[in-house]
């Protein structure tokens, strides 16, 4: 929804969205912003700042207040203030005037994306909090048995991996030597000394550490094993 009082404007940007994917419905005050919204679903409002009447930051509140919508504020040049404060009030972006109409859709596509993410991050997360513990930048279900990153995206893993961050996840800040991890993990098929554990640690910290090479969720305990450090 492009919401502004210019008609030029207002029909340059949503003629500009059309053509490139976008369904786009304008409206140019708060009173016509609120019809559209009894009429349909919007996922991201395109706001000006400055409109006569109720202005755009009134709105975005409002949006923010009673919707999960994108929203994107213009601004007049220079209005460091009007940007803050839009901030403030739950924007989730903003563009000074006069602006590129590619790089609004550029700003709109990356909100877009960020929101989109942050949903499937929380649908990841389950119902239960209980049921789901954060690895580094990731989310291990547990019910599921299945390991997200943070975009909520899934990321593969084997019952093998599943069962250890099982094991670290129900011990969180315990020092676990390999025998334990391989006894709790219930993996029968390993002979004394076996250093195979070492191998599936460093094949998780390549998918739940930011630096694998200097390891801040799964630490080594140099001389008797690996401990899990909860974010």
């Amino acid at each position: 929804m492009v919401v502004d009082d210019e008609d030029d404007l207002r029909d340059t940007v949503g003629d500009y969205l059309g053509m490139h994917g976008f369904e786009v419905r304008t409206a140019e005050d708060g009173q016509s912003l609120r019809r559209l919204l009894e009429e349909e679903r919007f996922d991201l409002a395109v706001l000006d700042i400055n409109m006569p009447g109720e202005d755009g930051l009134s709105i975005a509140r409002f949006l923010r207040e009673t919707s999960d919508m994108g929203i994107v504020i213009l601004t007049a040049a220079g209005e460091t203030v009007d940007r803050i404060v839009g901030l403030e009030m739950g924007a989730d972006d903003y563009l000074g005037k006069p602006f590129d109409p590619r790089e609004l859709m550029a700003r709109i596509k990356s909100v877009l994306r960020r929101r989109e993410a942050a949903d499937r991050m929380s649908q990841a997360a389950g119902q239960a909090d209980e049921t789901v513990v954060r690895f580094g930048h990731c989310l291990l279900n547990l019910d599921a048995q299945k390991l997200f990153d943070e975009t909520g995206q899934e990321i593969t893993i084997t019952a093998m991996e599943f069962d250890l961050l099982k094991v670290f996840a129900e011990n969180a800040n315990r020092v676990l030597n390999r025998d334990q991890l391989l006894e709790l993990a219930h993996n029968r098929d390993w002979e004394p000394f076996d250093r195979s554990i070492d191998i599936r640690v460093m094949r998780l910290r390549r998918k739940i550490e930011s630096d694998p090479g200097k390891p801040q969720v799964i630490k080594t305990v140099r001389g008797v094993g690996y401990m899990f450090i909860p974010s």
